[in-house]
């Protein structure tokens, strides 16, 4: 993880509060379009000169404040059902403020990292779903990634959306799924608040004082960070000086890219390890374009059949060539392994080149991931390694300072979350949990999230805030063993918040895509926490979610497992629900805690597991991996069993 990078004058502007306005204002929440939350006391509050009487007049109901020394007055109108459209007027006798077309609904805070983040145009089915997106009354918010060292009154900006065919793609598609089922399901206006930013972990999320950080230390930390910053951007500086500095490709005569020729010169190229990125071999902060070289040896008769190049993970895109023949691309898939298929017409006995050209769109860069992913391996024959010292060049790049402010404690609370206090929701959504998936952090977070909800709540002075979140999808990250998995650890402290009251959960271990982490379903994650809303929030008698553990029995060396279904049967994932069907997922653990692969059955709402090499069990565990691919235990509405072990120490 790149350590956070600050600007002197973005040092500054986080450090500083915002300057006080003697203008009427209004918080950026209170614009043309915006959704007001139905049914509970509107709270009204905004800026102007100190001293001033504000009036409040919407829908027939009236309210006054007093803006105090600093100017902040606050003002609380009746609660008011759903409906619309509506106009606001504020005015403290010197300036009149009329906020038009504002609808009356329910209003649903949005937060969390990339995959909140990410946008209905890049899921799936996109080009339909915009198509049908026909319905202003859902409206979407986002506000823009900002950061401060100290609580903001004001967002550093956002407006609101209504949903349209032109608009949608940009909404966050998780919000949107979700609120088109409880659209459906209450029939009002549905207003979508999206604070997310990707990357970003919890701590960041979190206030000073429920994270035990002190706004002091902090600031000399950034400041340290950004000295040692500026000190290894320097380095790269020397370091790329020695060529000149270029715009677009080298081209040849042909108008081909001239790095990609079967032969080049390379005599001003530098040497680089590979797998590795880039940033790590002395290009830290390089963002932009960079090609790799290297060469492979065949005999005749291997050129004559073809071969297959595995070309590693590149962080974004390649365009790959052999012998100056573009062999493969792919775009914007910075953990995808290349492989691609070279046929005879590009390859001839003896040495071939390969030139691997590297689009990097931002933090690391380069041709990464595991050593055996680099290989040539000819029709029939053996893989033979590319890992190794291949040459470098750099081409048209730029340094990009690494602003970490979303992984560093309370700054997008400060600035993202602090200045929405008082606007009414109907609950919270969040989907987070990639960027603390880690060794060392999968179980703090078991804490943490429970101390976030109850800090949230507080400050918004709602306690029976409604807080619903996605559990991690399945994805390999190549972090976990086969005893350890942080992931399978983050998705336990997830699940230990249903502890809290006015909690939900969906499960979506069988709907992500293990080679991607911004799997593109998100209808089927929307519509899971909109069945969580409907049970947690209004009540309905809805399943929610699929077998949940409740207690563990041993008999004869079998463990026996049960299970709350919510008074659905237990079920295989698309195999049925006849008692004795055969599931999997299922590790079995004795005395010493060692996990083993078992054998389980369905017996009526029970699973019964065992394991040969496991002769008094003590412990069982499911899905316990980062990617659970195998693990099938559903309901008989296909919702997923909740992953789990029977033993934990949180």
């Amino acid at each position: 993880m790149k350590p956070l990078y600050l600007s002197g004058a973005l040092l500054l502007a986080l450090l500083l509060p915002a300057a006080a306005q003697a203008k009427l204002e209004l918080p950026l929440m209170f614009s043309q379009g915006a959704v007001l939350q139905r049914d509970l006391p509107m709270h009204v509050w905004g800026w102007s000169t100190p001293g001033a009487r504000v009036r409040l007049a919407f829908d027939g109901a009236h309210a006054t404040a007093v803006a105090d020394a600093k100017g902040r007055w606050d003002a609380t109108l009746p609660r008011h059902a759903a409906g619309g459209p509506y106009r606001l007027d504020v005015d403290d006798g010197s300036e009149h403020r009329a906020v038009r077309d504002v609808l009356v609904g329910d209003v649903w805070l949005c937060s969390g990292q990339s995959n909140m983040e990410f946008m209905v145009s890049e899921g799936r089915d996109a080009a339909a779903e915009e198509a049908k997106a026909n319905d202003s009354s859902i409206r979407h918010f986002k506000i823009p990634n900002s950061a401060s060292v100290q609580p903001q009154q004001r967002l550093a900006g956002g407006s609101w959306v209504a949903a349209s065919p032109a608009t949608v793609g940009k909404f966050s598609a998780v919000c949107w799924f979700f609120a088109k089922d409880m659209k459906a399901r209450t029939g009002v206006p549905q207003g979508l608040i999206n604070s997310s930013w990707g990357g970003s972990s919890i701590e960041a999320w979190t206030d000073a004082r429920t994270g035990h950080v002190d706004p002091r230390e902090l600031v000399a930390r950034l400041k340290q960070e950004n000295a040692d910053e500026e000190a290894k951007l320097a380095q790269t500086r020397q370091r790329l000086a020695r060529w000149p500095a270029q715009h677009g490709d080298a081209l040849d005569a042909s108008g081909k890219p001239a790095w990609a020729a079967e032969k080049t010169d390379e005599s001003s190229w530098a040497t680089i390890a590979v797998p590795a990125y880039w940033e790590g071999a002395g290009y830290y902060g390089m963002d932009g374009v960079a090609w790799y070289r290297t060469q492979f040896t065949l005999s005749a008769t291997e050129a004559a059949q073809g071969v297959t190049l595995g070309l590693g993970e590149v962080d974004d895109s390649d365009r790959s060539y052999v012998n100056g023949h573009l062999a493969g691309e792919t775009e914007k898939q910075w953990n995808q392994a290349r492989v691609y298929r070279v046929p005879p017409a590009f390859l001839h006995a003896g040495s071939n080149s390969i030139a691997i050209r590297v689009d990097d769109l931002g933090n690391g860069g380069g041709i990464h991931g595991d050593a055996t992913e680099l290989y040539v391996q000819p029709a029939g024959g053996t893989r033979r390694p590319l890992s190794g010292k291949w040459r470098f060049r750099p081409a048209e790049v730029r340094l990009v300072a690494t602003e970490n402010r979303n992984v560093t404690p309370t700054l997008l609370y400060n600035s993202m979350i602090h200045p929405l206090l008082g606007y009414r929701l109907r609950g919270v959504l969040w989907y987070q949990g990639e960027a603390n998936a880690l060794a060392g952090q999968a179980m703090p977070y078991h804490a943490q999230f429970k101390a976030m909800i109850a800090a949230w709540r507080a400050d918004w002075k709602q306690p029976r805030l409604p807080f619903l979140w996605v559990q991690l999808a399945n994805f390999k990250s190549g972090g976990d063993t086969a005893q350890n998995s942080p992931w399978a650890e983050l998705r336990e402290s997830q699940s230990a918040a249903l502890s809290l009251p006015y909690t939900g959960q969906a499960v979506t271990i069988d709907i992500g895509n293990p080679d991607n982490i911004h799997p593109t379903d998100k209808q089927d994650v929307g519509h899971r926490l909109a069945l969580a809303a409907r049970r947690v929030v209004f009540g309905d008698a809805v399943v929610d979610a699929g077998p949940t553990f409740r207690k563990l029995r041993v008999e004869t060396g079998n463990a026996i497992v049960s299970f709350d279904t919510q008074g659905e049967p237990l079920a295989v994932r698309g195999g049925g629900n006849a008692p004795g069907n055969a599931v999997n997922g299922f590790e079995i653990a004795g005395a010493d805690m060692r996990y083993q692969p078992a054998q389980a059955h369905i017996d009526g709402d029970r699973v019964v597991v065992s394991s040969d090499a496991v002769a008094h069990p003590v412990a069982v565990r499911y899905a316990w991996s980062d990617n659970p691919d195998q693990a099938d235990l559903a309901n008989r509405d296909g919702l997923p069993a909740v992953p789990f072990r029977s033993t934990a120490s949180p």
